[in-house]
């Protein structure tokens, strides 16, 4: 592919690769928030700063952005560069929107220089200016706003300014009194937005969300692309994996900003990180509840059935990741750990009932561990129903060796066998009278 065919096929999509067949997911006219297409609004100022080596470009694109007035635009030249340091301590001085970066400079390559300015500003975007096209996936990686090759063209121009104010590079603060968004993983991958609403997340393939979790998963970590590929793509040549990641990768960070999230993937080192902000996430408050909650008693057994109402299901159940079993099961013991506390404080109160509907409960989430089981038994020893004793006792017999070939702990069976004798000597005594 030509330089200039390069060029004719970036005016119309964003962001920009190298490899045709990454290309085709981005293409399409640039709508606002709101759904509506190329809809015009009120001027909205943009403060920029641009950075080169070479004075003649700088002056170019400084002639090019005084000289957009047919723009529903304002921008705000706050500096011309030449040295990309004193461009950087301006940023500590004044907050800028967007930063236009050569990508070749002798001291600092642009990528590098971009990654030092998001760091001071968390918010700025970057566009990247360069002769070179193979740079244009690495731009993408780095999730420039847009990739633009030189010489830079007045219309080209003009369609990233309108990309950069559909992107909200001004975003509006949330009110004072709006409740934190969270994200949540227990049960389904959905959010729970400012005003207490449900909201699912509107994916348009398979593999996103799964990456989504992944990187929620794994969060501020580094995950390698590598991985991600072997991962999701394993089937897939490489570069048709690749192609698909980055496919992923802009659906998430499209999702992302839609929603609202305080989140940000960043790529370093040849991977992805997801970077958390101010973003509650279910499980994590669910798990330190948990652990930070006082003891389980009956003047704090109203907090403990509230914190156990907040479990609606197991990490990322409906998904059926196979990544995410290991995590499932910890916060599953977690979960039955702390049931098996709330249902002993019924037996201490003598609330029977509630304690056997507790212990049914465990025995169906975990069906193949004996709390719920032994729970049972022990109630039911109390109310004398001997042939429940029994019944409970021989199901997880039966589970134990059909699914592990051993039978139930030493503590339950010792249990069992003194129960069990017990009776058979209270019986003989009731025979002898």
């Amino acid at each position: 592919m030509t330089l200039e065919n390069v060029r004719k096929v970036s005016e119309t999509m964003i962001p920009m690769f190298k490899l045709r067949n990454i290309w085709a997911p981005f293409l399409g006219k640039i709508e606002s928030d709101d759904g509506r297409e190329g809809g015009r609004r009120g001027k909205m100022d943009l403060k920029v700063i641009v950075v080169d080596d070479e004075w003649l470009a700088l002056k170019k694109m400084e002639k090019l952005l005084v000289e957009r007035s047919e723009l529903d635009v304002k921008v705000e030249l706050v500096g011309i560069f030449n040295d990309p340091y004193q461009a950087l301590e301006l940023a500590q001085q004044e907050k800028v929107d967007i930063a236009f970066l050569d990508v070749q400079m002798p001291e600092i390559d642009g990528f590098e220089l971009a990654e030092r300015f998001q760091q001071i500003q968390p918010h700025i975007r970057i566009i990247f200016v360069t002769a070179y096209q193979e740079y244009a996936v690495k731009a993408f990686e780095m999730n420039a706003l847009d990739y633009l090759l030189k010489p830079v063209h007045q219309t080209r121009l003009a369609t990233t300014l309108k990309r950069a104010v559909e992107s909200n590079v001004t975003s509006k603060p949330l009110p004072k009194d709006a409740a934190p968004l969270t994200l949540c993983c227990l049960q389904s991958l959905h959010y729970i937005d400012t005003l207490g609403n449900v909201r699912f997340f509107p994916w348009k393939t398979l593999k996103a969300p799964e990456l989504f979790a992944y990187l929620v998963y794994y969060r501020n970590k580094t995950v390698s692309k590598q991985m991600l590929i072997d991962l999701l793509w394993p089937g897939y040549d490489a570069e048709r994996a690749t192609a698909q990641l980055y496919t992923a990768i802009y659906q998430i960070r499209k999702i992302i900003k839609a929603a609202g999230l305080d989140l940000e993937i960043k790529y370093k080192d040849e991977g992805y990180r997801m970077v958390w902000g101010t973003l509650r996430l279910d499980v994590d408050d669910w798990e330190n509840d948990v652990r930070q909650a006082a003891e389980v008693t009956p003047d704090t057994l109203d907090n403990h059935l509230s914190i156990k109402a907040r479990y609606t299901g197991d990490f990322l159940e409906e998904h059926r990741y196979l990544w995410a079993e290991y995590e499932q099961d910890r916060i599953r013991l977690i979960w039955l750990d702390h049931v098996k506390q709330i249902a002993e404080c019924y037996i201490s109160q003598g609330q029977y009932t509630e304690a056997i509907l507790l212990y049914q409960e465990m025995k169906e989430k975990v069906p193949d561990m004996e709390e719920g089981y032994f729970g049972l038994m022990k109630v039911h020893a109390l109310l004398n129903h001997q042939a429940e004793v029994r019944k409970q006792f021989q199901l997880i017999s039966n589970i134990f060796k059909e699914e592990f070939d051993v039978p139930p702990s030493k503590e339950l069976t010792d249990w069992y066998e003194q129960w069990n004798n017990d009776i058979q000597r209270l019986n003989l005594k009731i025979g002898r009278m």
